[in-house]
């Protein structure tokens, strides 16, 4: 799983639609079931997304076939785009090109929700598909300030705390369960720059919900406002576990590219990653004995990051109704189950993930724990500007090249000078 990408590329199909495309006759409903087409001409759907690992292709592939066949008048045409994935959906949106359903990361959607180029999909959805089912944050996350819902979310992961079983019983430590503790225990796990305690992620992805953790907030008002001091308290003590612990270090430090290889590697104790990192542990790493907890609690409160993809679709796709039923289809619970079935990524309807047994699991069960109380990661139009403002500052000061409150004031003042430019 590609770690930028925190999650690739998912159903509930109606009776009423599958036995008017299984029935016979004519007329408007025949036709509205076989995506607009007169009965018997085949509809052609284009899907795009950004690709996934073999594994996952595998999986999409298969949903997609068990699409076709329950509708064998809607053919999908499935196309990747690996690079500049989001500049070139815009592109080809603006131009009247876009595919009929895609892709949409969380992070993304407040932005083109209010191009106006997404179809509300609330008219679409009868009865029995369920909308309750989902996990909350990650359904809200697709909802426009009109309150309709731009998108349905196919998968998500959420942050939990990965730790090496051997370390811990050779340090003879237990698996904290506040930050404060994770900081202790961080001391006593390190050895020197051969292990660190604790492996940190410094950007604002992974650090968003213990920025706010104090009360401060990282965006006010579709602006920056990361340099409040209650901001600055919270963050200050990930930079402290690096300078002063000696017990933290970013992955690049040891060589490594991102937590889940520093962690399989040895070279660090406990990180804070995804779903995504399960599978890579174990095909690259299978030796390792991990386990997994939910992230230790901060200020006594439950937290953690969520990251989420939906399919929406085009609003000028002529083609909306059979458009609609493949959303439909791999959103529902029978698709779902399909492209989750692996582990690759987390169902975000409930049913599913009781019924593929991922509440339970040991390893994703705190996962699938967070889902209800997460903080998914999204907040505004201007979240992108925001961001790398944030994490260009933040790394200087976890370096100690200047003091953190200072680094995110600069940083603070450029993100909302470029945003008041746009």
């Amino acid at each position: 799983m590609g770690k930028t990408k925190w999650m690739a590329a998912l159903g509930i199909t109606t009776m009423l639609f599958g036995s008017l495309l299984a029935g016979c006759g004519g007329g408007e409903k025949s036709e509205k079931a076989n995506g607009g087409s007169k009965q018997g001409e085949k509809v052609e759907v284009t899907l795009a997304g950004w690709g996934g690992n073999p594994t996952e292709q595998k999986l999409l592939k298969q949903t997609l076939d068990d699409f076709e066949k329950k509708y064998p008048n809607i053919k999908v045409k499935y196309e990747v785009i690996a690079d500049q994935y989001m500049d070139v959906i815009k592109t080809r949106l603006a131009g009247g090109q876009g595919p009929d359903v895609f892709y949409l990361d969380a992070f993304e959607a407040p932005a083109l929700i209010e191009t106006g180029a997404l179809e509300p999909l609330d008219k679409y959805v009868t009865d029995d598909f369920d909308i309750n089912d989902f996990e909350k944050p990650m359904l809200d996350a697709f909802k426009g300030k009109d309150g309709k819902i731009y998108g349905f979310p196919k998968d998500y992961s959420t942050l939990a705390l990965f730790y090496n079983k051997k370390m811990f019983e050779e340090a003879g430590v237990e698996v904290p369960k506040t930050w404060d503790e994770l900081r202790e225990v961080a001391k006593k796990l390190t050895k020197g720059k051969q292990v660190y305690g604790f492996g940190v992620a410094p950007e604002l992805a992974r650090l968003y919900y213990i920025a706010e953790s104090k009360g401060g907030k990282v965006v006010t008002d579709n602006k920056a406002s990361f340099a409040d001091p209650k901001v600055v308290e919270a963050l200050q003590p990930i930079v402290d576990m690096h300078l002063k612990d000696k017990s933290a270090a970013q992955p690049n430090e040891v060589g490594a590219t991102w937590g889940g290889e520093m962690f399989g590697q040895g070279k660090a104790a406990m990180v804070i990653e995804g779903n995504w990192a399960i599978p890579f542990l174990q095909e690259t790493f299978p030796n390792l004995e991990f386990g997994t907890a939910e992230i230790p609690t901060i200020n006594g409160k439950k937290t953690t990051m969520a990251y989420t993809v939906a399919y929406v679709m085009n609003k000028d796709s002529k083609k909306k109704e059979a458009a609609w039923k493949l959303i439909e289809y791999l959103t529902g619970k029978e698709g779902m189950k399909t492209w989750t079935s692996k582990g690759y990524a987390l169902p975000t309807r409930k049913s599913v993930a009781a019924e593929l047994g991922f509440d339970k699991d040991p390893l994703r069960a705190p996962l699938v724990a967070g889902a209800s109380y997460a903080t998914v990661w999204q907040n505004g139009t201007n979240l992108p500007i925001i961001t790398n403002n944030f994490n260009n500052q933040f790394v200087s000061a976890f370096l100690g090249e200047r003091p953190l409150a200072e680094a995110l004031k600069e940083a603070q003042k450029t993100a909302n000078s470029e945003i008041e430019s746009k």
